[in-house]
């Protein structure tokens, strides 16, 4: 099967290729209709002004892209040899390794909330600098195979992930609105980060498989891991300037250091607003969906392959194979909203939130069929084609998310709100993987696509046609 997986690369790479030409052809109609439509003022996320100058908004691009594609580098060189590590070189039982897993999202869970009020009240910038420290100390740790260090690697790894998570987009939406840039080309930023975290996650992938070979140790990547990160503090200390949220940048945070106030009042926000009831329900979904994925895709796929372990499988090569996938649902992202023209004056298209609310309800729609699929085929290459749809709807999944949340929560919260939303993810996805290993794993697949499944019918039900009542009065103030 080692040459079914590296012709699946090539397959998926081809046509990463023929999409990415149809992109440009669809950037190519949007510039041309944008020149045409020089009256038309786009929606911004939270304040009007003027036509952003272009040099701006490309210097932003730039700025924002060179960070992203180096630490997504750094956490995607990790990702296929994190269960091979624990399990295969160091010997541990998967109970064990499953425990490590659970660490590292408690960690996650208990700091995200706190994490994301440090980086309003502190300084975005600030906290992805130490995203960088907290995250290389976590890929030493993991080298060393004695059990209290690589728990305290799974805690600053799950830290590191809060980080992650939050304050980078953070600091994009918020320098964006600084520079009153229009919601369409924010989502532009998105749909090329996240273009390009599939071509550096694929390149990641390989670089890891080839590291292993060399090295004959499921470590070498980590350490590779750890120099990426070096490299990306100095170059957001170099690049970035620092923003805040609401009272950010003061002094009287001091007086309140677990910042109770501040997390109260964002859940008071969350509490009355039913819209971001949803989108805190679809993070809670899809995201943890998202990581049991990575603790079950190994086990899944050997566990159906015939000549395992007699040849091990090529799993550098398979992770490649999943980013690739993660890049056709990006470009499909992208083509979809090139496509889609902006309201105009006396016309009743669609707003860019609700075509981003009926995307997410869409994607977690896929997704629990692509999950449910692979539960209930026993080939192995259903089940590599059912883990790439899904990913290809994760692809998807973080520009639409990411243009929901930029659009519908407020700057002075939003790494706060950001932040609290990965909590009651972080506890999904400790109950399933204390309950899902071994015979287990199917049922917590299975749960993870009904979980899915009633994502998308809530966003459906909520979001969709909330964002058609907020977008209909501005319609009808066109139409006067």
């Amino acid at each position: 099967m080692v040459a079914f997986y590296e012709l699946q690369l090539i397959l998926l790479v081809s046509s990463c290729l023929v999409f990415l030409l149809l992109e440009r052809h669809a950037s190519s109609r949007k510039r041309a209709a944008a020149a045409t439509a020089k009256d038309y003022h786009a929606d911004r996320l939270e304040n009007g002004g003027s036509t952003v100058p272009v040099n701006a908004l490309a210097k932003l691009t730039r700025q924002y892209l060179l960070v992203y594609a180096i630490v997504m580098g750094a956490d995607w060189l990790q990702g296929p040899y994190v269960y091979s590590l624990y399990r295969e070189q160091y010997g541990m039982p998967e109970r064990m390794v499953a425990v490590l897993f659970v660490t590292g999202f408690m960690s996650a869970g208990l700091t995200a909330p706190l994490v994301g009020v440090w980086a309003d009240q502190h300084g975005r910038k600030k906290l992805c600098l130490v995203f960088c420290i907290t995250y290389a100390f976590a890929c030493l740790c993991i080298n060393v195979p004695y059990l209290p260090i690589l728990f305290l690697g799974r805690l600053t790894a799950g830290i590191s992930t809060s980080i992650l998570y939050s304050a980078f987009e953070s600091w994009l939406v918020s320098s964006a609105n600084s520079l009153t840039i229009p919601s369409s080309d924010l989502s532009s930023i998105f749909g090329r980060a996240t273009l390009v975290n599939g071509f550096v996650a694929t390149g990641a992938g390989i670089i890891s498989n080839q590291l292993v070979s060399i090295t004959k140790s499921f470590a070498s990547p980590f350490i590779a891991s750890g120099g990426l990160l070096v490299f990306a503090y100095f170059v957001i200390k170099a690049r970035w300037i620092e923003n805040y949220g609401g009272g950010g940048g003061t002094t009287i945070a001091n007086v309140d250091p677990l910042q109770l106030r501040r997390l109260g009042q964002a859940w008071k926000i969350v509490r009355n607003d039913p819209i971001l009831m949803v989108i805190g329900l679809t993070q809670t979904c899809f995201e943890g969906s998202m990581y049991l994925f990575v603790f079950v895709w190994v086990p899944s796929l050997q566990e159906a392959s015939p000549s395992f372990p007699m040849v091990a499988l090529p799993l550098g090569y398979i992770f490649s194979s999943f980013m690739m996938s993660m890049m056709l649902g990006s470009l499909l992202y992208t083509a979809i909203t090139s496509y889609t023209p902006p309201p105009s004056l006396g016309s009743h298209n669609e707003s860019s939130l609700t075509l981003h609310a009926k995307l997410s309800s869409l994607v977690c729609a896929v997704s629990a069929f692509a999950l449910a699929l692979s539960t209930r085929s026993e080939s192995e290459r259903v089940r590599f084609w059912s883990f790439c749809a899904f990913e290809a709807c994760v692809g998807m999944y973080y520009p639409v998310q990411g243009m929901l949340r930029g659009t519908l929560i407020p700057n002075e919260h939003r790494a706060t709100l950001s932040a609290l939303f990965r909590v009651p993810l972080n506890v999904f996805v400790v109950v399933s993987l204390m309950t899902g290993v071994s015979s287990a794993r199917n049922a917590v697949l299975s749960a993870s696509s009904l979980m899915l499944a009633f994502s998308a019918l809530m966003t459906a039900l909520v979001v969709v046609s909330k964002a058609d009542d907020m977008t209909s009065p501005e319609a009808n103030a066109r139409d006067a």
